[in-house]
């Protein structure tokens, strides 16, 4: 990622070519470029998490209650089983002598 923005004219450039007048090889300029791209990135995604929150600033929050519903809907891990299965006559195995 470093190395693409020096190959344009970027920002990234610019900061390098600053470290570069401040004294710095380019190898410290290139680790010092690399941290602030890795500071940079970790803002990008902290905002992106941020924004996908939900209502109140919390991530799965709803804006339906759910007591609000005044009918229960039983679903079907709610539903009751059937009673036992009922045995199946075996077949008498036949035995060969």
């Amino acid at each position: 990622m470093a190395v693409v923005q020096l190959r344009h004219d970027t920002a990234g450039r610019a900061y390098f070519r600053r470290k570069l007048a401040a004294g710095k090889t380019p190898m410290e300029a290139m680790r010092a470029l690399k941290r602030r791209l890795s500071v940079v990135y970790k803002q990008m995604v902290a905002d992106a998490e941020r924004l996908q929150t939900g209502p109140g600033g919390h991530a799965g929050a709803t804006l339906q209650s759910s007591a609000a519903d005044p009918i229960p809907i039983a679903g079907t891990s709610e539903k009751s089983l059937p009673g036992p299965a009922e045995p199946q006559p075996r077949t008498p195995l036949k035995i060969n002598s």
